[in-house]
């Protein structure tokens, strides 16, 4: 595949929603143990901010880990815990405006992160808006407007993810065509690309695949 500039593409999605899947299904076909698998997600994550603010996306939404991740092995969620933590640490030396969105009254919310939580922090030249799903559950989302009326404009107003746009694109790696409640509001119009490859396998000819195929995706929202 030949190497697109940002020029080729007629349309860029302002959002894109990333699911970062697959982990442990790749350490174990590299003989590792299921926990190595999230370490190695990291510099995937990297690649891709750079690959993105290449292409002038405005705006990516990370899935971390959700509350029904925790229900794994101590081993597998210390180390998941921990790669979200080197990540962050890592941004802080590049230019973003980090969000971190997450239940921060839960246990499972890493102490190191709080500091971060449900506000827009910013890093060098913030030339990109990163959000991050750290301990994130659709319901503890919704919840947090449960006193305005679902279909009122108060009500997504009011959820616990009020400062993430809609999403333009969702890409998923791993495979499986699932959203895993990710952002159920921002995430109701999107288009939805699924790589059946691992995360940590990610290159950069994933993105453009995702964004040669978005070009021809009949974006009407309904109309």
């Amino acid at each position: 595949m030949k190497k697109e500039k940002s020029n080729d593409f007629k349309r860029i999605p302002k959002h894109i929603g990333i699911i970062p899947d697959g982990n442990r299904r790749w350490a174990l076909k590299k003989k590792l143990q299921k926990h190595d698998g999230y370490h190695h997600g990291i510099k995937p994550g990297f690649l891709l901010y750079e690959q993105l603010i290449q292409y002038g996306v405005k705006e990516v939404t990370f899935y971390g880990f959700t509350k029904d991740n925790t229900k794994r092995p101590t081993l597998q969620t210390d180390a998941y815990v921990k790669a979200c933590i080197a990540a962050v640490e890592l941004l802080e030396n590049r230019n973003a405006n980090l969000l971190v969105i997450g239940n921060t009254k839960s246990n499972f919310f890493p102490d190191a992160l709080r500091k971060y939580a449900n506000k827009r922090v910013m890093f060098g030249k913030g030339l990109i808006n990163i959000n991050f799903l750290i301990n994130y559950d659709w319901n503890w989302d919704l919840s947090a407007a449960q006193n305005n009326d679902v279909f009122s404009k108060d009500f997504i107003k009011n959820i616990a993810s009020k400062d993430i746009p809609k999403m333009d694109l969702i890409i998923r790696w791993g495979g499986h065509t699932r959203l895993s409640g990710f952002l159920p509001v921002q995430s109701v119009y999107s288009d939805f690309y699924v790589l059946k490859k691992c995360w940590p396998d990610f290159d950069k000819t994933d993105l453009l695949e995702a964004l040669n195929w978005y070009q021809n995706c009949d974006v009407t929202l309904g109309g």
